[in-house]
């Protein structure tokens, strides 16, 4: 079996190490609560890691309240831990309740995703309906939808009088999708991937359906929002993908999306300053590495400069007049990754095993590390919002 990297600071943290302004969540022990053990919003810096429950007790509060890095100083907070026994702890095989470790980054904001952002992964998504959700029949319409449309669609701009033009051509053609529709018409695709709380963070399993036969790691990054609509940072995701339940139906995507672990982030969030900005996310280079029990192993990378609508665009089709959220948002903007490497055998393309061991990397935002089981034999989701109120409360953060 694969094990999850012994990671380094060097690793798991942005190639420029603490330079940037890096905050998280962390499960902490009683020991460093003064009440009962739970999650804390804390500053991950070059001299340890810091408790910034004083400054708010969630991490959607201390975005909302505008927070900058010269709002941190060292000396006036609560040194938790070093980070490199913060890091071990969170990838350890078994943790030590004692230590503090790595949760997702995000609390109260919803989960939100944008789907078919991407020409190459909207192409897939259309070969997925036209072969019903059968692996077995995708490659024959992947050769069919190439040859008739791949070399017309790269280059329109979704909304535009293009790419009307295009839609009205394609539909003459028989070969109209809803998946078009959303990849070039004037509506980006906007769902909600998991349940405020329910993220799993560096270190954790992924899980993924028992009814799934053909899926995928769908890497991305994700953007943070405020409750004002004004991005402040950025993080990784794993938006699991099973592409054989949602391509029997879209009306299936909460089957195919919405699953007890199926939702990774982390492993922090960079907030935005003069290290790091909404030009380095449009520039962002995302790599994925999958490693399996059965010595399989994959490298890919989605390049956010082939986006096919601004990560703003997206931002601003998901909240504003229309929909408001007060915690904020934590929105996965889509990927190019759509893996058709054989795995099984010939024409079969790729498919999770269990234990495949998925990492999701980059330089401005380090590695997300996960393992592969089934949502149902990953631990179960037990602590909401009730739990974080009544958590909260205990240690007087209310």
């Amino acid at each position: 079996m694969p094990s999850l990297p012994t990671q380094t600071n060097a690793r798991l943290l942005p190639d420029d190490g603490c330079a940037g302004t890096l905050i998280g969540r962390a499960w902490l022990p009683e020991a460093l609560t003064g009440g009962p053990a739970g999650p804390a919003p804390v500053w991950v810096h070059s001299d340890g890691v810091f408790d910034l429950s004083p400054l708010a007790p969630t991490c959607a509060a201390l975005i909302e309240r505008g927070l900058q890095r010269d709002d941190f100083k060292t000396a006036g907070l609560r040194r938790l831990t070093g980070s490199e026994a913060l890091i071990a702890n969170t990838l350890a095989a078994s943790r030590d309740p004692a230590s503090p470790w790595l949760l997702a980054p995000v609390d109260l904001q919803v989960i939100k995703a944008c789907g078919v952002t991407f020409m190459c992964s909207m192409l897939e998504r259309v070969i997925e309906e036209r072969a019903g959700g059968d692996a077995a029949k995708a490659e024959a319409v992947r050769q069919l939808i190439g040859e008739r449309i791949a070399g017309g669609i790269s280059g329109v701009r979704p909304g535009s009088p293009e790419a009307d033009e295009l839609k009205a051509i394609l539909q003459s053609q028989g070969i109209w999708s809803q998946y078009l529709e959303v990849g070039i018409g004037p509506f980006a695709e906007v769902f909600t991937k998991a349940p405020v709380l329910s993220a799993v963070g560096t270190g954790e399993q992924v899980g993924l359906h028992p009814a799934s036969n053909w899926n995928n790691p769908e890497p991305e990054v994700v953007l943070l929002v405020d409750p004002a609509g004004q991005v402040v940072g950025a993080t990784l995701g794993n938006d699991v993908n099973l592409r054989d339940i949602e391509g029997r139906s879209a009306l299936l995507l909460g089957k195919a999306k919405d699953n007890n672990a199926s939702c990774a982030l982390g492993p922090l969030i960079r907030l935005f300053d003069d290290t790091f900005t909404i030009d380095d996310v449009r520039r962002m280079r995302v790599q994925v590495t999958v490693e399996g029990e059965d010595g399989f192993q994959l490298d890919a990378a989605s390049d956010l400069g082939q986006i096919s609508r601004d990560v703003l665009d997206l931002v601003a089709q998901t909240m504003g007049a229309h929909h408001q959220y007060p915690d904020g948002i934590a929105l996965f903007t889509g990927t190019l990754f759509a893996p058709t490497q054989d795995r099984d055998g010939p024409g079969q393309g790729f498919t999770h095993h269990l234990g495949d061991v998925v990492q999701i990397s980059s330089p401005q935002l380090g590695t997300l590390t996960n393992r592969v089981t089934l949502s149902t034999l990953a631990p179960p989701w037990q602590f909401g919002l009730s739990a974080l109120m009544t958590n909260l409360a205990a240690r007087r953060l209310l």
